[in-house]
Parts: C-alpha cells; sequence; structure tokens
C-alpha cells in the first residue's frame, strides 16, 4: 500500500544524498520528484548522473523512419496516424516501394532504417518477413530497428504461433532490434480506457524479455501527458527498471510526449515544458540501470530537447527523415534535421557530439573545426 499524497513533502535533501551515493531511488522518492516544484534541483541530480554514466558526450545517429502501413485493426484514443482499410488517407506500402524508400539511405549515409506501422488485419507473417530479408540482402550494412512489441504480438496471433517463434524467424531475416513504441503506460485501468485492443502491459514486458533473450535489444517508451498520474508513471518507470534488471537488454529509456491533435483526447492540451523536463530527469534518476536516456526531438521540439541536455539526457534520437506518426497529431517539428544541424544544436549546449550506430558503437566522434 503506498502512502496517501498527503504525506509526502517537497524537501529532496534524502534523494540528493541518495543520488551523490550512487543508490537506488523508490516509489516514494520518484512521487516526490514529481510532486516537487524545483525543476531546477531535480535536473541538477539528474545532470549528476547523465554525466557520471556519459560524461559529456551526447549521442546522435543518421537513421530513416519508415512507416509502411497506417492501415490498423486497433482504435486506440490517442491516435491520429490510424486509418481503416479504405478510408480515404489509408495506404499500404509496397516491398518495393519500402525498398526505394530505403535506397535514400546510400545518400544520408544513414545506419538505422526504423520501421514501423499499424497492425494491418490482411497481412500475413511472410510480407513482414520478405520485408525485412529484402532490406537486409539490399543494405547490409544497415541496422533494421523494426516492429514494436505491438506489432510482434500481432503477428504472432495472425500466424497462430508464438512470439518467441516470430522474432526468431525476424532475426534470422535481418532485424537487427525493436523500437520501444506500443508500452503507452502499463496502468492496467489506462488501457482499458484508451487502448482496450491493445496488448497489456504485461504482455509488451513479456515481448520485450522474450527478444531480450533471443539476443534482440530494444528501447524502451513511456507515453504522457494524456489520463495518466504521477502513480502511473513511476509504476511504469519500476516495471521498465526490473525487467532491465533481469535482462539488460534495453538500450535507452525514450519518454514520449502525447499529442493530441487529431486524436480522440483533442481536449487535452500539450504537454507543457516543465512536464516533458521532469518526465527525462525522473527517468534518468530511477533508471540507473539504462544507458541512455534519449530527448525524441520530434515530439519535444528543438529547444526542450537542447535544454534536456542538462537534465539528464545524452541522446538526441537522430536526423530521422519523414516521420509520420508524431505529424499526424499536430506535430510542427520539421521531418528530418541534416547532421550539420544536429552537431550544432549539441555543440550550443557545451556538449560533444558523438555519431552512434544503433546499438551505440561510436561511429564518428565529431569535434569542432
Amino acid at each position: 500500500m503506498h502512502p496517501s499524497r498527503s504525506s509526502y513533502n517537497n524537501d529532496l535533501s534524502n534523494i540528493q544524498e541518495k543520488v551523490i551515493r550512487g543508490h537506488r531511488l523508490d516509489f516514494e522518492d520518484g512521487i516526490r520528484l514529481f510532486e516537487s516544484p524545483d525543476i531546477l534541483l531535480i535536473g541538477k541530480l539528474a545532470n549528476i548522473v547523465r554525466e557520471r554514466i556519459n560524461k559529456n558526450k551526447v549521442y546522435y545517429v543518421i537513421n530513416r523512419h519508415i512507416n509502411y502501413s497506417n492501415i490498423c485493426k486497433n482504435k486506440c484514443k490517442f491516435c491520429a496516424f490510424r486509418r481503416e482499410d479504405g478510408e480515404d488517407g489509408a495506404y499500404q506500402m509496397s516491398i518495393n516501394e519500402i525498398l526505394e524508400k530505403a535506397s535514400q539511405i546510400i545518400q544520408e549515409k544513414a545506419t538505422e532504417l526504423h520501421i514501423v506501422g499499424g497492425l494491418h488485419p490482411e497481412l500475413g507473417i511472410d510480407f513482414y518477413v520478405d520485408m525485412i530479408s529484402s532490406i537486409h540482402k539490399r543494405f547490409p550494412e544497415v541496422h533494421l530497428q523494426a516492429f514494436t512489441a505491438v506489432e510482434i504480438s500481432h503477428f504472432a496471433e495472425i500466424s497462430g504461433t508464438t512470439t518467441y517463434d516470430i522474432l526468431k524467424k525476424l532475426k534470422e531475416a535481418g532485424l537487427g532490434s525493436l523500437p520501444g513504441g506500443g508500452a503507452e503506460v502499463f496502468s492496467t485501468a489506462i488501457r482499458k480506457e484508451l487502448c482496450p485492443e491493445k496488448l497489456s502491459g504485461e504482455e509488451w514486458l513479456n515481448t520485450m524479455r522474450i527478444a531480450h533473450r533471443l539476443g534482440l535489444r530494444s528501447n524502451a517508451t513511456m507515453l504522457y501527458g494524456h489520463i495518466e498520474n504521477n502513480e502511473d508513471r513511476i509504476n511504469h518507470l519500476l516495471k521498465l527498471r526490473e525487467l532491465q534488471d533481469e535482462t539488460g537488454g534495453f538500450l535507452s529509456f525514450i519518454p514520449l510526449a502525447f499529442h493530441p491533435e487529431n486524436t480522440d483526447l483533442e481536449n487535452i492540451f500539450n504537454t507543457a515544458g516543465i512536464l516533458d523536463l521532469k518526465m527525462l530527469a525522473i527517468g534518468r534518476l530511477m533508471l540507473d540501470n539504462f544507458d541512455h536516456i534519449k530527448a525524441f526531438w520530434i515530439m519535444l521540439g528543438i529547444k526542450i530537447s537542447q535544454i534536456s541536455l542538462s537534465f539528464g539526457v545524452d541522446d538526441i534520437d537522430g536526423t530521422v527523415a519523414e516521420e509520420k506518426i508524431t505529424h499526424s497529431a499536430g506535430a510542427e517539428t520539421p521531418e528530418a534535421l541534416t547532421v550539420d544541424n544536429i552537431v550544432s544544436l549539441i555543440e550550443e549546449t557545451g556538449r560533444e557530439p558523438v555519431e552512434r550506430d544503433t546499438l551505440y558503437n561510436h561511429t564518428n566522434l565529431q569535434m569542432k573545426n
């Protein structure tokens, strides 16, 4: 039984002591951090952890997003991307179209393709295996980060097989890792309200557990700024931390700011910058077994992403190119940034830009001329 909200106070001195000593924070610590108005101290504490793990480095990747279809059988209230098959604006890319889109990585010198889409009710697993194997054969040097845990679960369902078998088959075809999408918030009550057709939080975690055991690394996310509360957020973080203790398979944590435009939750305001920075900083403080905390600039905007580099963040994502899901929900950020853009925005904060691949191998250390 957790203490009532009224029992918390804003004195963070004992949390500060824990952070300095490298001790693990607990549920009550996390709630007090969210309830504290002292955003600068929270940022300072997150920065201590961030520099302890990653010193002054900020990572980025040259990558391209491919959203292969927006046709989806689920009807999540927070999604502006999905369409019914045959609905105006619905699309499904062919393998050749996907390969054509992927070919642009050659000009961009990308090292990663990030591939996600809707839960198409008609496509079988052979389509997805063919997609991955075709791209992998054409571009064997490019890392394929593809299919959320939600998609993997859907593939298993339509194939009448297990998650393990699906992941094994995709890995053999060339899948390199999994993105972190679909986690939303693990709270059963919230999922029942917002995305009742989607796999449960426990099923999401178990899909990642299986992927990690197969040697497939993944990212982890949380969608915040809708109807969740602080307890939901901390419980979500603790479940991620627990699985990371077990498998060590997560690469990074990426808090995703909810964008309400064109969704069933349009009455909700966009997240405020203070909440964005708190989510990133508290993620850094609670997830002591994660090496990286990522600011997804597509959702946060350039300025908040820059500020976040002093609030626990050590990764700014990448060039991205043609992200569609967040922009369907009204994101006003660019759909891509150049390497020069990214290097400049990192250097403006006094940090050291480091180009990485998906698995955080350093591909090029950027230095000022």
